[in-house]
């Protein structure tokens, strides 16, 4: 599997690696954790043929700098990624964000000033108490995971990996999205993420969210167990005008589990705000 990004934005806690391919109307997929962009192989290329799409690893994931003493958590990468809005010249492209990438992309608009056309939030954390079981067992002790030997480690990882998707990893999907957590730097890396990733990262904007200012759609997994379809139902309310889509069979990972009915579904037309749903 060939994802690799090509492009640099240098920033105080390290390298972000980037790139951008086709022609159109900006666009900017935003990754979750465990992932990285390698989560959006099958969809960004097809969102290419209309649009300028931008895609990017997430400051400690994927091919993207991992080092000791980096600030990888949400309010930190919706910094980076304002900057980096900047950087692109992207005043107001379409947004679809993923998982943690839904902190990251509505904390860039609600508090750091960011601009787009239209959001997308795909199983995203937005609301609710989501730092919940496993992830707050390793936040709550990630200096004691740091120290797991690398085998026990890995089949920690992978074992999480598994329980995001509902239909399965063909073995080369899953080696690429264990591939970043691997190694000393690398398991230094995904405990530091979770260390710092804290429930006050979203209930800093979930009183906003009645405030989004764009056209916005909710689409979920509806075998999500991550994040479970309450969580979809909840910010569908907050976001009063947002659109909220069903994925059935897919898990949290609806991009490996349904990517064809994902895609159908971003290529549609926003519904205007107000219409009947």
């Amino acid at each position: 599997m060939n994802g690799q990004l090509t492009r640099t934005f240098e920033t105080p806690d390290g390298a972000v690696h980037w790139d951008v391919t086709g022609e159109g109307e900006p666009l900017v997929l935003l990754h979750g954790t465990p992932f990285s962009s390698i989560i959006w192989r099958d969809i960004a290329p097809a969102l290419a043929r209309d649009h300028r799409v931008h895609l990017f690893d997430l400051l400690g994931f994927g091919q993207s700098e991992q080092r000791d003493g980096q600030d990888v958590g949400p309010a930190a990468q919706a910094k980076v990624f304002t900057r980096l809005l900047e950087h692109w010249d992207l005043e107001r492209p379409r947004v679809i964000a993923h998982d943690i990438g839904g902190t990251v992309a509505l904390r860039a608009l609600l508090l750091e000033g960011a601009r787009y056309a239209d959001l997308t939030l795909v199983d995203a954390v937005a609301c609710g108490e989501w730092g919940t079981g496993l992830f707050r067992l390793i936040r709550e002790n990630a200096r004691l995971f740091e120290q797991l030997p690398g085998y026990a480690h890995e089949a920690l990882v992978e074992s999480h990996l598994r329980h995001a998707t509902h239909t399965g990893y063909r073995p080369d999907v899953l080696a690429a999205h264990l591939e970043p957590w691997r190694g000393e730097r690398g398991r230094a890396a995904y405990y530091r993420q979770y260390r710092q990733a804290e429930q006050a990262d979203t209930d800093a904007f979930q009183h906003l969210l009645g405030t989004v200012p764009v056209p916005t759609r909710i689409i979920w997994g509806r075998e999500d167990r991550f994040l479970p379809a309450p969580f979809a139902e909840q910010l569908h309310t907050l976001i009063p005008h947002s659109e909220l889509h069903w994925i059935e069979g897919a898990g949290h990972t609806v991009q490996e589990d349904a990517p064809a009915q994902l895609l159908a579904l971003l290529t549609r037309e926003f519904r205007p705000v107000g219409a009947e749903v």
